[in-house]
């Protein structure tokens, strides 16, 4: 049995040797945490005991754990030591330093991205992989995110570790991921729109947590919620203002496209008789005009997602990252 000194310097155990492995292995023990044995009266760093050896040198070697910051304890008691703060989030400042990330790390940054972008894209051609896709995408989004968070925190990562999630939390990181998108579209759908939207923005990290953190989808999803509640409107502000070519250039496709479909509509009512060949005409005619606009909203998007990524994640390291001690 061992005890342990956690990242709020408050001493944890005793706990086995197995939990330690376990510990280590989600990335919340560290060769430099402090562990005592039973009985022993010294406190000395996790690397010089050789029983966690094997367990330090598997950690070293995934990346994507090394940049997880989750204390040694609980869970539960982690989130309530989130939930005790008083959550700060400053949107210029994400953004300067989501700039200066995306400038050092282009490359990696943005190959990783076109990456998801482009497994997306060939999805929606393949009958029923679109739908799988959807599904998935949390699993993807979560590899992601550890690539930002890894080079935000000065760890190495490469274009390969997008795939992180398949062995990393698989099933937790993609219910989080379907059930917040979900959720949220019903919200939109089924309760005036603002529901939905409120939820899109509370459910934002809920994917990041199980990935960075180890929690489990809805735990991550309720801590999102209740962090993200008390700086609800900042984070929507990040949001729309990190995504707003994106969003412009949705919102000028819709209109365009919605008043060739109106023009459709009315020149097909104007007739005597219904016409469905002619409508399916029509029908058709305006798909093929239309695919040159969801192309270009496809590419604005691949565009504006490293960016808008990096402002994300330097948010949720503001409210859910280990803050330096003030200085004098």
């Amino acid at each position: 049995m061992y005890k342990i000194i956690g990242g709020d310097q408050k001493e944890y155990g005793p706990v086995s040797a197995e939990e330690l492995r376990h510990w280590i292995a989600e990335g919340r023990l560290s060769g430099q945490s402090n562990v005592r044995g039973e009985g022993a009266s010294e406190w000395k760093p996790l690397a010089s005991f050789p029983e966690f050896a094997e367990a330090l040198r598997a950690q070293v070697g995934q990346s994507a754990l090394a940049g997880a910051t989750a204390p040694p304890m609980s869970s539960a008691a982690w989130s309530a030591e989130i939930l005790a703060r008083q959550p700060e989030v400053q949107i210029g400042r994400c953004f300067a330093l989501s700039w200066k990330l995306l400038s050092a790390n282009f490359g990696l940054l943005f190959g990783a991205t076109a990456l998801v972008w482009l497994i997306g894209i060939i999805c929606q051609f393949i009958p029923l992989a679109g739908i799988v896709y959807s599904v998935m995408r949390g699993v993807l989004y979560g590899g992601l995110y550890l690539i930002f968070l890894s080079r935000i925190r000065g760890r190495p990562a490469a274009v390969g570790d997008v795939f992180a999630g398949f062995r990393l939390g698989f099933a937790q990181l993609l219910l989080a991921g379907f059930l917040s998108v979900l959720l949220s579209a019903l919200g939109l759908a089924c309760c005036l729109i603002l529901p939905g939207i409120y939820l899109f923005i509370a459910w934002i990290f809920s994917v990041p947590l199980v990935a960075d953190k180890g929690l489990e989808f809805w735990s991550a999803m309720e801590l999102s919620r209740k962090v993200v509640t008390r700086v609800w409107f900042e984070i929507f502000g990040l949001v729309v203002v990190a995504f707003l070519p994106f969003i412009l250039m949705y919102l000028g496709a819709e209109i365009k496209i919605s008043v060739s479909a109106f023009s459709a509509v009315q020149e097909v009512m104007s007739s005597s008789q219904p016409d469905f060949a002619r409508m399916m005409r029509l029908m058709m005619q305006l798909a093929k005009s239309s695919l040159p606009l969801v192309l270009l909203i496809k590419f604005v998007m691949l565009l504006n997602l490293p960016f808008a990524l990096g402002a994300l994640m330097y948010a949720y390291e503001s409210l859910f990252g280990t803050r330096p001690a003030p200085t004098a």
